[in-house]
């Protein structure tokens, strides 16, 4: 369970990094070099989500799905210092009850 969730974080913080250079790139006028670095962020993000053991790509996936929601308030109250409100966090938490029920809800 433990390598899951550093496997879903180390993902994460790959897309929301890459993503976040690219917006600083496109949005706010930095350097080319953060877009092509944000990039490289996101090619890496899809290799380590292969990590993950789960047998399907569409419930690895959905369940990624919730754990970026999660992770995309912590960046937005980290690096924007935006601070998340009471729907911020019921929303997360609803989203990782959902990845919760995904991942390790009992199969046939």
């Amino acid at each position: 369970m433990l390598v899951t969730i550093v496997i879903f974080v180390m993902a994460g913080l790959a897309e929301i990094g890459g993503g976040y250079l690219i917006w600083l790139w496109l949005r706010e006028g930095k350097s080319v070099f953060l877009g092509l670095v944000g990039g490289f962020g996101l090619v890496l993000y899809g290799i380590i989500a292969t990590f993950q053991t789960f047998p399907t790509f569409g419930r690895v996936y959905a369940a990624y799905g919730g754990v970026f929601i999660v992770l995309s308030v912590l960046w937005g109250w980290g690096i924007d210092k935006k601070t998340p409100d009471l729907y911020d966090w019921i929303g997360a938490v609803i989203c990782l009850i959902g990845v919760s029920v995904i991942i390790w809800g009992p199969r046939q």
